[in-house]
């Protein structure tokens, strides 16, 4: 599936194919709350690499979290005009490409499930969802994002 998607103000515009669009998993660590979840988390898809797209590369800035005393692999690219996070990349998995839910504007699948993460790491003002349909971690889980659309005929191919 094609997903296409911007900053907020237009600066940045890209695309990139996903087998993984279904929004779902919800982080709660403090560096996906502060760099793009404002409701106490964020959402990120799968996307391939190769096919990543990129007008106005030159409105983007990158961040790595500051971790164990060293700095993160993991590329947070947010647009330098207006802040909103974008992706995220990092070179252990070079044929993935993470785009923030939010950030994207084709019209994506409405989850029927969820997955919160992290949830260890939640603020405490944060309330986790509640309801059948979402299952809870405490840290990361051992099921990749291809492998929990795989697992629920969910992966578009």
């Amino acid at each position: 599936m094609l997903l296409e998607g911007s900053c907020h103000c237009g600066a940045v515009r890209f695309s990139l194919e996903s087998h993984t669009p279904q929004p779902y998993m919800r982080c709660y660590c403090s560096i996906c709350r502060k760099t793009a979840g404002s409701g106490g988390f964020a959402i990120n898809l799968g996307g391939i690499a190769g096919s990543l797209k990129v007008d106005g590369r030159e409105n983007l800035s990158v961040y790595r979290a500051r971790m164990n005393g060293g700095e993160s692999d993991l590329q947070r690219h947010f647009c330098r005009n207006c802040g909103s996070p974008l992706w995220c990349y990092s070179e252990t998995w070079p044929e993935l490409i993470h785009p923030h839910a939010s950030a994207i504007d084709t019209p994506l699948p409405r989850p029927a499930a969820f997955v919160d993460i992290m949830l260890d790491s939640a603020a405490p003002w944060v309330v986790p969802h509640e309801g059948d349909n979402v299952d809870r971690f405490g840290e990361y889980p051992r099921e990749s994002i291809d492998d929990w659309h795989r697992s629920r005929g969910l992966r578009v191919d």
